[in-house]
C-alpha cells in the first residue's frame, strides 16, 4: 500500500473566526496555518484565500501573496488552490488562481444543493471550460466529487479526452445535498472509479475522522482541516490545522500507513511539472 498523502484544507470560504478563532484570514495567518499543517505531516495545502476581514475572494493578487508567503515558510509543499471559490462567484472569478499556473488545483465535477437557497453551480460546460484552462496551464486537477453522478461526469469527460489521466478524485462525503459519509456510500464511491485512479476522502464535520479511517484502510488518502471540520473531538475546538493533521497522522500510524512527503505525493499522484 502506498504512503498516505494528507491534504490540509486550512480555511475554506465559509467557516469564520466566530466558529473558531483560529481560522486564518490574513496572509500571515494563512502562511502560519499552512506551516503548522505541513510540519505536522500535510503534503498538500488546499487553499482558499480571504480578505483581511474574512471575506472570501478569488483575487489573483491575493492568491499570489498567500502562495508566496506559504512557499517562504513551507518550501516544497504542494499548494492546491480552489477553483470552487464561494457560492455565487462567476467563472472568471473562480478561475483567477489558475493564471498563476499552480502545479495542482481543484476541479468541481457537478452542481450541489448546499442548503437553503445556496446552489453550488458547476454545469457540464463550466466543467469543460475549467478543465480546458487547467490543461492549457499544465495544472494537475483534483476531481472534486460530492456524489456518484459527479464521478460519472468526470469519467465521461475523461473518455472524451477533456480530463486527462492520471485521474485523482476527492470524495467529499457528508455535505448537505451530496452523498452521505456512511461506510456503504464510501465503498460505493470507491468502487465507481477506475482501479488505476487515486483518491482522497474528505468527511465533513463529525464525519471527518471516521471517513479518514475508511480511506486509510482502503488505500486512499485523506483531507482534514478547518474548511471541513473545526473540532479536534466532540466539543473541543482545534487550536490549529496542525492539530487536525496530527490526529490524522496518529490514526494512520495505528492503521499501518506511513506519511508521504510532498515529493513522494507528487510521484504517487503523477504530478510532473
Amino acid at each position: 500500500m502506498s504512503k498516505l498523502i494528507i491534504t490540509a484544507s486550512i480555511c475554506g470560504a465559509e467557516v469564520t473566526k466566530e466558529h473558531n478563532p483560529a481560522v486564518p484570514y490574513t496572509v500571515a495567518e494563512i502562511a502560519a496555518e499552512a506551516r503548522r499543517a505541513h510540519e505536522a505531516g500535510a503534503a498538500i495545502i488546499h487553499l482558499h484565500v480571504r480578505d483581511d476581514d474574512g471575506t472570501p475572494t478569488q483575487s489573483r493578487a491575493r492568491y499570489k501573496d498567500c502562495i508566496d508567503a506559504i512557499k517562504a515558510v513551507c518550501p516544497g509543499v504542494i499548494i492546491q488552490p480552489s477553483t470552487g471559490g464561494a457560492v455565487g462567484m462567476s467563472d472568471e472569478e473562480r478561475l483567477q488562481p489558475i493564471d498563476l499556473s499552480p502545479e495542482m488545483a481543484t476541479l468541481d465535477c457537478g452542481t450541489c444543493n448546499f442548503g437553503g437557497d445556496d446552489i453550488f453551480v458547476n454545469t457540464e460546460n463550466m466543467i469543460i471550460k475549467f478543465a480546458n484552462k487547467m490543461r492549457e496551464k499544465c495544472v494537475f486537477p483534483e476531481l472534486e466529487v460530492f456524489d456518484k453522478g459527479m464521478v460519472d461526469m468526470a469519467l465521461r469527460l475523461h473518455g472524451k479526452g477533456i480530463i486527462s489521466a492520471p485521474l485523482h478524485f476527492n470524495f467529499v462525503l457528508g455535505v448537505n445535498g451530496g452523498i452521505s459519509a456512511e461506510l456503504r456510500d464510501f465503498v460505493f464511491m470507491r468502487e465507481s472509479i477506475p482501479p488505476t485512479a487515486t483518491f482522497t476522502a474528505t468527511g465533513i464535520g463529525r464525519r471527518a475522522f471516521p471517513v479518514a479511517a475508511m480511506s486509510i484502510i482502503a488505500g486512499g488518502h485523506v483531507r482534514v482541516g478547518f474548511e471541513d471540520n473545526i473540532y479536534l473531538e466532540r466539543g473541543v475546538l482545534a487550536k490549529s490545522n496542525g492539530e487536525l493533521v496530527e490526529k490524522a497522522v496518529c490514526l494512520a500510524k495505528e492503521l499501518g500507513r506511513t506519511i508521504a512527503s510532498p515529493d513522494e505525493a507528487r510521484v504517487i499522484l503523477g504530478i510532473f511539472k
